[in-house]
């Protein structure tokens, strides 16, 4: 059902940009869709549309029209999920290794988003690709990822990674013996220049950090706990790449093995406030199968 909101401007609002005013005045309507509401047309200052920037004057009368959200195209799939928490706002889920977080190129189904869509039909969503994603884990990294229920638990999760409020911990073997036994890498990334699907440390880039501490010594293999800091695309695999020790089982940034098929990257932990109450929660998950055989063959 389409929504409309007037507000008067109150006198100490004079000056602040449209998209500020709107934000205060909706606070159930997240940043991102605010700015795509100004952007239709949805949002306009005297019946006239106008830039997200513009400053609001004495006087003008704001109209807000909220469209219906639009139902996803993508398909509900009846995939079985291993859910570790959910609320009112939020799935914490245990992503297995092999599975695609959302539909993209070359992977139109079977994937994270449309295994939620099932479980949560409901959901209400302003991005109908990405229903509900707020981060990210590569196709062939295991272990938690959020999923938000509805735009305001979206936006009060994406505030909290935005200000690295989020704490993620992850498990990797890598190649080598890494020392010293705890530091970070600090390189900024962006897009390979020679393969453009793949991530690179490069001068232009963004800029990135990864705090690691060595676990364990296993032979040649070093077990590591690590923080990433920031959260660039490939970021924990592009680091470790780049300082000569690559994840086992990476082979797009030289860590082939026969130990493993896929990377060798477990997201062990993820600790974060929940968007209704403000609670501080910890999630742990324990190492799959398949990775905890390959500690085991290298201990024999």
């Amino acid at each position: 059902m389409t929504e409309e909101k007037t507000f008067d401007l109150p006198v100490d609002r004079v000056g602040t940009r449209l998209d500020k005013f709107v934000a205060q005045a909706c606070p159930d309507i997240s940043r991102t869709r605010i700015q795509k509401l100004i952007e239709s047309g949805h949002i306009t200052v005297n019946g006239e549309t106008v830039k997200s920037g513009f400053k609001v004057e004495k006087g003008q009368k704001i109209k807000v029209v909220i469209p219906a959200s639009a139902p996803t195209a993508m398909l509900a799939e009846d995939i079985p999920l291993n859910i570790v928490y959910e609320d009112n706002d939020l799935l914490v889920v245990d992503k297995p290794a092999g599975m695609t977080v959302h539909p993209g190129a070359g992977n139109h189904d079977h994937t994270l988003a449309n295994a939620v869509l099932a479980h949560v039909p409901e959901m209400d969503t302003e991005d109908p690709e990405r229903p509900g994603i707020v981060h990210r884990l590569d196709k062939n990294t295991s272990g938690l990822i959020i999923v938000a229920k509805n735009p305001i638990a979206h936006m009060k999760l994406s505030d909290q990674f935005t200000n690295r409020q989020v704490i993620k911990v992850y498990i990797t073997l890598v190649k080598g013996y890494l020392t010293p036994d705890s530091g970070s890498i600090d390189a900024d990334i962006g897009r390979d220049p020679h393969h453009r699907q793949r991530m690179a440390v490069v001068s232009n880039g963004r800029p990135s950090m990864t705090a690691y501490k060595v676990i364990e010594y296993l032979g040649d293999f070093t077990l590591l706990e690590i923080r990433p800091k920031t959260g660039r695309t490939h970021q924990i695999r592009v680091h470790l790449a780049a300082i000569g020790f690559p994840i086992v089982g990476d082979a797009v940034y030289g860590g082939q093995s026969e130990l493993l098929s896929h990377q060798f990257l477990h997201a062990a932990e993820l600790e974060f406030n929940l968007p209704s109450s403000g609670e501080r929660r910890h999630f742990v998950s324990p190492l799959p199968e398949d990775l905890t055989r390959v500690l085991e063959k290298l201990k024999r």
